[in-house]
């Protein structure tokens, strides 16, 4: 049905049709009994509401036709903070949901972080060197990091929305780390992901955070006090290592490699159980360490998620 959808509608109808989304967030869980439903939607999603526009093209991904290049472009902005007005299909996709899954699964919303979405914003499509934005960072960081203290505060509301709307915990994406090194990372990306969770806590203190930075393991020790509840692990980093790292206190998450999935059932049950015994029977969260790679076998993924279920 995924496939049939894609087929049939462009990306942003699909994510922004409820009930198109809700079917599409809800497959996994029928198919194959995950502990969660995570919403179908898009980290790019909430930027129109800022004032940047944006559309998927086929074959391309997302473009951005008017990027942030100057001070001028982000006094321009808009602020987000009526999620409610330039959002509505989001309430009722996650409403929905969480009347739909009546407590048999946890409801997961997310969105991206804030360095992600600048860097968006200023390369105006994806770039696998981010050159823009590197310039930007050594000839103008002011403007960056204008732009930066705009998305978290506007990233902030539109997670808290998407709480008030039904989701059960929030997931922040900084999902371009792997662009940056780590001391890009400590002056442009964690100050403002950062400030985002903090104000995400400070209006729903008991609703769980979880950040994941891809690529990030390899300064782990900048994120061991993020202000987020769980560090999600990429595959790229030994569980041991990583909770030497972050402290054996921090709840993780992930830290699978997604391509295991390729392999037989006896070896994805072996690739769990050995991440399960590194990080111990408290405090993890069975997860790959990435989205499931196109071309994963459905089998494969059931497999998957038997073995996490009987790992403890």
């Amino acid at each position: 049905a995924f496939r049939e959808y894609s087929t049939k509608y462009e990306f942003r109808q699909r994510s922004e049709t409820p009930d198109i989304a809700i079917e599409l967030s809800l497959q996994p869980w029928k198919a194959f009994g995950v502990d969660g439903v995570i919403m179908f939607s898009d980290i790019l999603t909430p930027l129109p509401a800022m004032g940047i526009e944006f559309d998927v093209v086929r074959g391309t991904g997302p473009i951005i036709p008017s990027p942030l290049r100057s001070m001028a472009d982000v006094a321009a902005l808009t602020p987000l903070d009526d999620p409610l007005s330039s959002t509505p299909f989001i309430s009722t996709i996650l409403g929905d949901l969480r009347s739909e899954i009546d407590g048999r699964s946890t409801l997961l919303g997310f969105v991206g972080s804030p360095f992600t979405l600048a860097a968006y914003a200023v390369e105006g499509q994806a770039n696998r060197h981010c050159i823009q934005t590197k310039k930007m960072m050594t000839a103008a960081p002011e403007v960056l990091h204008a732009a930066l203290d705009h998305i978290a505060i506007g990233i902030a509301n539109y997670a808290c929305y998407q709480i008030e709307s039904g989701a059960q915990a929030i997931q922040f994406f900084e999902s371009w780390a792997h662009h940056i090194g780590p001391s890009q990372f400590a002056e442009f990306a964690k100050p403002y992901a950062d400030k985002a969770m903090r104000l995400v806590r400070e209006r729903h203190p008991d609703v769980p955070i979880m950040y994941y930075a891809n690529g990030g393991s390899s300064y782990l020790e900048l994120q061991r006090d993020m202000a987020c509840d769980v560090i999600s692990l990429d595959w790229a980093v030994d569980m041991t290592v990583a909770k030497k790292t972050l402290g054996e206190g921090r709840l993780l998450q992930g830290n699978v490699d997604p391509t295991l999935l390729f392999g037989s059932a006896d070896q994805i049950r072996k690739g769990v159980a050995d991440c399960v015994a590194k990080a111990g029977k408290r405090g993890h969260i069975v997860n790959l360490g990435h989205g499931v790679l196109q071309g994963t076998p459905e089998e494969a993924v059931q497999a998957f998620v038997d073995a996490a279920k009987t790992a403890y």
